[in-house]
């Protein structure tokens, strides 16, 4: 009996192409983003609870305030 092994190469298109290095810059983008010191402190804002939030006399909404400052305003 006789088998054969074949090689698909993946199939990329013009579109998806032209779009790569537009997506790269967009992921390298995010990384810088993600790396700012407010976004991990809003990811930290984030992972408390509301209740805890209340047991230390603070609302969700004057964090975003503090972290922010003026962009918050905005």
């Amino acid at each position: 009996m006789a088998s054969t092994i074949s090689f698909d190469k993946p199939r990329t298109s013009f579109l998806g192409m032209l779009a790569a290095p537009f997506a790269a810059i967009g992921k390298v983008l995010v990384a810088i983003a993600e790396a700012s010191p407010k976004v991990r402190e809003l990811e930290r804002l984030n992972s408390l609870s509301d209740a805890e939030l209340a047991r230390r006399g603070l609302t969700r909404d004057g964090e975003i305030r503090r972290i922010l400052g003026v962009a918050a305003a905005m």
